[in-house]
């Protein structure tokens, strides 16, 4: 029981490490804002919730979202990105969890990548409408938009967006799973008992 505990920590460490250096390879898309950019450091938290469950996939999207935040700072010492990246990654990878857990196998996978996806892009225009630009907008000195410029800037901007990244992030899921799934059957059957 120790042991399986100590391994589980370990492997959070790792992938939320993992998942630091692959957001530090992020790029924008054309035609949608230069700083909503794409990153897969979603994956090794995907990787968690399947093996370990619902807590160890949060607490690597934390530890990722905190190392990086350490690494590349905020102007204004005020962590919004890594605020709203943490809330992207739990929108996507919960439904993922909970379908996964269900149906262990790559259709349920899958129904789990979808749910995630649209889980993310409703959550994230929602969230972002609300809650994270105001926060730039008053902490990053973003210039406010109000009214249809807000409007237009969620569904032309922060919702596609969200699609797209979950799309990227679903087709590389499924390959990963397809090729380490005796792996994460294997993790799953010791660090989940």
């Amino acid at each position: 029981m120790q042991n399986n505990k100590l391994r589980r920590m370990i492997l959070i460490a790792i992938l939320g490490s993992i998942g630091t250096v692959l957001m530090q390879f992020n790029f924008p898309l054309p035609a949608l804002p230069s700083f909503l950019k794409i990153d897969f450091g979603e994956i090794p938290a995907v990787l968690a919730v399947m093996t370990m469950g619902p807590v160890a996939g949060i607490g690597v999207e934390l530890i990722k979202n905190v190392m990086h935040w350490f690494l590349s700072g905020s102007p204004t010492g005020v962590p919004v990105g890594e605020m709203a990246n943490l809330a992207t990654g739990i929108l996507f990878i919960m439904p993922i969890y909970f379908i996964f857990n269900k149906f262990q196998t790559a259709k349920g996978l899958t129904m789990g990548l979808v749910a995630g996806t649209a889980a993310m892009a409703i959550g994230m225009t929602v969230l972002n409408y609300f809650v994270f630009l105001p926060m730039y907008t008053y902490f990053m000195n973003f210039p406010a938009m109000v009214g249809n410029e807000l409007t237009t800037y969620i569904v032309l901007g922060v919702l596609p967006f969200n699609l797209i990244k979950g799309i990227m992030l679903m087709i590389i899921t499924v390959l990963l799973f397809n090729s380490m799934k005796k792996w994460i059957t294997q993790q799953r059957t010791q660090l989940m008992a």
